[in-house]
């Protein structure tokens, strides 16, 4: 992004757009996590000092990490979804600069917003189902406010990285749960890459400079995970041609089946 900062412009609008929204749900979220935890937890009312406060400090922890969680991976699906013109453009930009296939789903504009919106929304859904298992989790003693936080924000980690990989990945007619399985045999690698971002993103302004850098590096890393090595490289074979090297992250859906293979459920 660095080369090309004309384009790294153009792609914090997105994000600016989303931040108003987001920052406005974070400031109400900042004040009424207290009392959301003691509406949650009326059993402890009548605890003695300092047992009520250590308790609820915690749950509430726990609580406002679990809406760090959600938020830091609807807060790119949104940015992804209001920029998908551009990100798409350049995620393809990184691919021909790597040399080899540049794919393309060939869909209408209208139905990649549509597969992507519906797409982000499974993985929203589930960031929630952990984000309550863990608040959940949040009332066991000492593990709960300790191991479940970090344990968290891995959870949001990978479904961050599988939101920015999504884009390449869309191109390439790979569906959601096939995305997640590729993420998961490179765990080392999809933390590593989501992490240190998530660590960021969780600074809402940090966040909009980096999107275009980070879905230019989702992009790399989609193809790490997918083998490919450029023209020459075995994955494409010779001349670009050779064996489809996205057939096994798609698994038995055929290729033309994208709408089908996209459905989240």
């Amino acid at each position: 992004m660095g080369r090309h900062r004309r384009q790294w412009g153009f792609g914090l609008l997105p994000g600016l757009i989303t931040l108003v929204g987001y920052g406005a749900a974070l400031v109400a979220l900042v004040l009424g996590a207290d009392d959301a935890v003691a509406w949650a937890t009326p059993f402890a009312d009548d605890w003695g000092s300092p047992w009520q406060g250590l308790f609820r400090g915690g749950l509430t922890v726990v609580f406002f990490g679990g809406c760090l969680l959600l938020a830091l991976v609807s807060f790119t699906a949104v940015t992804l979804l209001v920029g998908q013109p551009f990100y798409e453009a350049l995620s393809e930009r990184v691919d021909r600069t790597e040399g080899g296939e540049v794919p393309e789903s060939g869909l209408p504009l209208w139905r990649e917003l549509w597969i992507s919106a519906r797409e982000s929304l499974a993985v929203v859904v589930r960031v929630a189902l952990w984000g309550v298992l863990f608040f959940a989790l949040g009332f066991v003693p000492v593990i709960g406010q300790t191991v479940v936080p970090v344990i968290g924000f891995c959870v949001s980690a990978f479904f961050l990285t599988e939101e920015l990989t999504a884009v390449a990945l869309q191109r390439r007619s790979v569906p959601l749960r096939a995305r997640l399985r590729l993420l998961r045999s490179r765990p080392l690698l999809t933390l590593g890459f989501g992490v240190p971002l998530a660590l960021l993103f969780l600074i809402p302004v940090v966040a909009v400079f980096l999107m275009p850098g980070a879905v230019a590096g989702a992009t790399l890393l989609a193809r790490d995970l997918l083998g490919e090595t450029g023209p020459e490289g075995e994955a494409e074979g010779e001349g670009g041609e050779g064996p489809d090297p996205y057939a096994a992250a798609r698994g038995p859906v055929p290729p033309a089946s994208y709408e089908n293979a996209a459905r989240p459920f």
